[in-house]
């Protein structure tokens, strides 16, 4: 595992950090093999872990509990998020902040999130959607500033809505933020153009989440996949989306080095860009552990596929089933 900065807080995280999603709000989670997988991330140096209380109402957020009481000695970067009040993913630009996150409520979660995992401290808190508008209430700084200040954060971050880069492009630049977690991939290159030249001014962390594209970048997925009705995927993989995602993956399989993978391509393309501080793939079994993490130690991808990827850039704008 290789090691980069996380940012202005100076942390040495492994690029590729662990997702938890999978392990609360997916179908087919086992504990027991969570919690192997994860031990087995951790021994392979994985040091960056992301949760949040919406994966199982707090469940993740235990199992990394359990990690981090199984390795004392090592020190394991915990990063989770405060869920929207209202419960909507993505935000949206009429929601305000008091129907998202009023201050009492933001607080409230932070203590949620402690009892969870476990901890006196968290290392990173995000809020889990975001609108730059909420930078308008003046209350959003005084949180922000309010959790710092607490002792119970030692730093303040955002995740952005699917395809909307541009919707976090004024917190970081307003200094409030240490990270901004964005999905970054083969086919959203978008943050690219404007969000990751904010970040490298402001040394923001940048945190590249849904590497594999929900499982399309994997190159598994065929139209015949199908999901449980419990399983968030079938709600997000729609006929319509499951075909164009198909379609796409299928014409970059002609372009996998021999002797490599999709995933790994994949995430061999992210870490070309040294703007990313880290990646969290979603990662349930341990074959999927040691294959992700092999990915940080063969390094980024020859400029000449790197380039060839980048016109796979696959432009995008929120739907009613993106979420």
């Amino acid at each position: 595992m290789k090691f980069r900065r996380f940012g202005r807080t100076g942390w040495p995280v492994g690029e590729i950090g662990y997702g938890m999603w999978g392990m609360a709000g997916w179908s087919g989670s086992q504990d027991a093999e969570s919690l192997a997988s994860l031990q087995r991330a951790i021994d392979l140096g994985c040091n960056f872990f992301d949760t949040a209380w919406a994966y199982g109402d707090g469940h993740s957020e235990e199992l990394l509990g359990k990690a981090l009481r199984a390795n004392p000695a090592k020190k394991l970067y915990v990063a989770t998020k405060v869920p929207p009040k209202n419960r909507q993913w993505p935000s949206k630009r009429s929601f305000t902040l008091d129907e998202s996150y009023p201050p009492e409520y933001v607080f409230e979660y932070v203590e949620k999130s402690l009892r969870n995992i476990g901890t006196d401290t968290l290392d990173l808190i995000q809020y889990h959607t975001w609108e730059d508008k909420w930078l308008d209430d003046e209350r959003t700084a005084r949180t922000i500033e309010k959790l710092r200040e607490s002792g119970k954060v030692r730093v303040i971050g955002i995740s952005l809505n699917r395809w909307e880069p541009w919707n976090g492009i004024r917190a970081v630049k307003s200094g409030l933020l240490d990270a901004v977690q964005v999905i970054y991939n083969i086919f959203d290159q978008n943050p690219e153009d404007e969000l990751f030249p904010a970040c490298r001014e402001k040394d923001v962390a940048v945190i590249a989440r849904v590497p594999f594209d929900e499982g399309s970048l994997t190159g598994t997925l065929t139209l015949d996949s199908r999901w449980p009705k419990e399983d968030w995927r079938s709600t997000y993989f729609v006929p319509e989306n499951l075909r164009s995602s198909v379609e796409h993956a299928d014409a970059l399989k002609y372009l996998v080095p021999a002797g490599s993978s999709m995933p790994e391509m994949a995430l061999r393309f992210i870490l070309n860009n040294p703007d990313v501080s880290t990646i969290i793939p979603g990662m349930r079994k341990i074959r999927n552990v040691e294959a992700n993490i092999a990915a940080s130690d063969k390094g980024p991808l020859p400029a000449v596929l790197h380039s060839e990827l980048q016109k796979h850039r696959w432009e995008r704008a929120p739907t009613e089933w993106s979420q």
